[in-house]
């Protein structure tokens, strides 16, 4: 009996020690080493080009000059960034109906698009910290005889595809039709040529816009909660949104933001970017 019980011990340890041995010839893969874990950070010092997906028809936040570049808030918080980053400034032309995608597939790294946070666009991506705060306002004709959204019963709203707005409009329950366009200029235009009465839309866009043609006007009022933008990211990235988010807490605390939005837009940001609970 005890010849057994040595013969099944020495057996026993002839088995751990062979699955020792295969355990420690095996390989583990190890997720940081693959290529496709690495933050969009160290992807973009790598390539050396940071490429920023901005609205170019969002004048003054982008828009392109007379020499046909790029141009605006958002671009030059675009050189900022690049700049600091020691790489190139790619902008690519962004729509507010592909922001979202184009960060899902990789074709930006970052947007800057008056891109308004919310719970539902928190599903599929990420937000920084807030960089500019705005409300909503309606762009109208003069002539309109429109003071505020009291006096758009049976009338039509201009808005812009991807954009909240619609969806702003609708939850004030009014006899409204809304007309949706694919860019900010074509809502202007449709203001201007009749084919709309008023565009709703973030109260500094719509100022800047009025500052450039005598017969718009912006209504006097905040028809929805203070709206905080920030840059988007694709979701999971933590390395990369903290770094933007050092980047912002740096260019707000050295008053750089506060400049180049006074240098756009002619005035001091409106509403401070960390409320008071």
């Amino acid at each position: 009996m005890r010849f057994v019980r040595e013969s099944t011990k020495f057996a026993s340890l002839f088995a751990v020690a062979a699955l020792l041995a295969l355990v420690g010839c095996t390989k583990v893969a190890q997720p940081e080493q693959s290529a496709g874990t690495d933050s969009t950070l160290k992807q973009v010092l790598q390539r050396g080009t940071l490429r920023v997906g901005d609205c170019l028809t969002f004048a003054p936040f982008g828009f392109y000059n007379k020499d046909g570049q790029p141009d605006g808030y958002d671009v030059d918080l675009a050189k900022e960034l690049a700049k600091q980053m020691g790489v190139k400034l790619e902008v690519v032309n962004t729509t507010s109906a592909n922001r979202i995608p184009n960060l899902q597939t990789s074709k930006v790294d970052v947007v800057f698009c008056n891109f308004t946070r919310n719970l539902e666009r928190a599903k599929e991506i990420a937000f920084t910290n807030p960089y500019v705060v705005a409300s909503e306002a309606l762009l109208v004709k003069k002539s309109s005889g429109i003071k505020s959204i009291n006096d758009m019963a049976n009338r039509t709203i201009a808005t812009v595809k991807g954009s909240t707005n619609g969806d702003e409009v609708r939850s004030l329950n009014m006899q409204v039709k809304i007309q949706e366009f694919d860019s900010s200029q074509a809502a202007i235009l449709a203001v201007k040529q009749g084919q709309a009465d008023a565009m709703i839309e973030d109260n500094n866009f719509l100022a800047y816009q009025a500052s450039l043609d005598p017969d718009l006007t912006v209504t006097n009022e905040a028809l929805v909660p203070l709206e905080y933008n920030a840059f988007g990211v694709k979701a999971g990235d933590q390395v990369w949104l903290n770094y933007l988010n050092l980047f912002l807490f740096n260019i707000n605390a050295s008053k750089q933001n506060a400049q180049l939005y006074k240098k756009w837009f002619g005035a001091e940001p409106r509403f401070p970017l960390n409320p008071q609970y």
